[in-house]
């Protein structure tokens, strides 16, 4: 067992080089490896690294910073040095280093600003595993929005990473103090947060200044990269989300048949900004996806699956379970699955999980009165079906389906209001 924990305190040494160099048709790229000077734990020697390792141990990695040149492909200009915020993280900025980063710590980090870069009007936070979110929340503070955030899903926010858009205060880094976490970043950090978040001597604390400026990066493309298992490159432009505010929704329309179905209700303001907040929140979502949110927090983020009712439903499943862990935490202290196990084993008396279960069923995972957001059109009525037999009230989908008409009728018949966006949000 000492064998394999020790393969995650593995430092994987890297092969690659100093400096990248990318040409496109005469324009030049240029790209400098990220090391930092780090303390070795066990020598106690300040030696130089760059990433721990890449997806898991036993692959080197490298992360390098984009440092000359300037693109135009296609009339588009591309983002020019000068713009890190991940890439360009500094010693000086890796304020505790922990285990120093690896590849997916700082992958967590840049597509929580991805989603934050349009969360910027009020305190946000987005706690990220495995490149999506678990829970993302506005709060009236910062702690208001961490805690709405590790509440939405503290199931997966266990190890996770947290990225907030204001400095961390030391109400917020007390919250946080009680939890396990893996990376927090934020713009800067309050007098006296440090010591209360470095008494978690493996975590990462990171400063990312430029998070104060994150809205310039809703409009800055870069280039995206795909490699193929034979050694070839699939190239992209990454996507600009058009949605900006509720005037960029469409209502719901669709003519089929010569005939032509409208949406009969349109979205009343709360509404509207869940909208918004959702579909922010959406675009940093592995597809398929379908998830719900409700006054400025998710509730269920269903990720990654085939099918769009199939993940509409693991979305609604996920949202009940958070419900009832997050009801069972607040009055007992434990996780649910663990008061399950200790019914089990004779020590709690069962009622309480069933008084749980039963305002879990009452309130349906909290799903009641939430915004449905698909990052693709509903091939059938059966994906909106699903919402609406939770008690949602509104949907935000791309609209563009074959089936457009049966969606907007389905929507109708319950006074469910539905919007259009005219851009698909896949993200693979």
């Amino acid at each position: 067992m000492s064998e394999l924990k020790k393969m995650y305190h593995t430092i994987v040494e890297d092969p690659f080089p100093e400096e990248i160099t990318i040409s496109f048709g005469g324009q030049t790229l240029k790209y400098r490896k990220r090391t930092w000077k780090i303390k070795d734990p066990e020598s106690g020697q300040v030696i130089q690294r760059g990433l721990r390792y890449g997806e898991n141990p036993d692959q080197p990695a490298a992360l390098y910073e984009l440092v000359g040149g300037n693109l135009i492909l296609g009339g588009c200009e591309f983002i020019d040095p000068g713009n890190g915020l991940v890439s360009s993280i500094t010693e000086e900025d890796m304020l505790q280093v922990g285990k120093h980063p690896g590849k997916t710590n700082l992958t967590d980090i840049d597509n929580a600003l991805n989603i934050l870069k349009f969360l910027t009007k009020k305190p946000a936070a987005a706690i990220m595993k495995h490149n999506n979110p678990s829970g993302v929340a506005y709060g009236d503070t910062l702690a208001d929005a961490y805690d709405r955030a590790n509440m939405a899903d503290r199931i997966a926010a266990f190890g996770g990473c947290l990225v907030v858009n204001r400095p961390m205060d030391k109400t917020t880094a007390e919250l946080v103090s009680e939890n396990y976490l893996e990376v927090v970043a934020a713009p800067d950090y309050e007098e006296g947060v440090l010591e209360t978040l470095g008494k978690r001597k493996n975590l990462r604390i990171i400063r990312i200044k430029k998070i104060d400026e994150l809205h310039r990066y809703m409009d800055l493309p870069v280039v995206e990269f795909k490699a193929l298992i034979d050694g070839g490159l699939i190239l992209q432009q990454s996507q600009i989300n058009r949605i900006r505010s509720k005037e960029d929704f469409k209502p719901a329309v669709a003519v089929y048949n010569g005939k032509e179905y409208r949406i009969k209700r349109l979205p009343t303001e709360r509404e509207y900004e869940d909208m918004l907040f959702g579909w922010h929140v959406e675009q940093g979502v592995t597809s398929n996806s379908v998830i719900y949110v409700k006054d400025g927090v998710t509730v269920g983020i269903g990720t990654g699956e085939q099918d769009r009712v199939g993940v509409a439903e693991i979305a609604v499943f996920k949202a009940y379970t958070k419900y009832a862990d997050a009801l069972c935490f607040k009055r007992y202290g434990i996780p649910y699955k663990q008061y399950e196990l200790e019914v089990k084993e004779g020590k709690r008396d069962k009622d309480g999980l069933l008084e749980i279960d039963e305002e879990t069923r009452k309130a349906k995972g909290g799903l009641v009165g939430a915004v449905m957001v698909s990052d693709a059109f509903f091939p059938f009525r059966d994906g909106v079906d699903v919402g609406i037999k939770e008690g949602i009230t509104a949907v935000v989908q791309p609209g563009g389906s074959l089936r457009d008409h049966e969606v907007i009728e389905a929507c109708n018949e319950a006074d469910v209001t539905m919007v259009f966006t005219g851009q698909r949000l896949f993200k693979h």
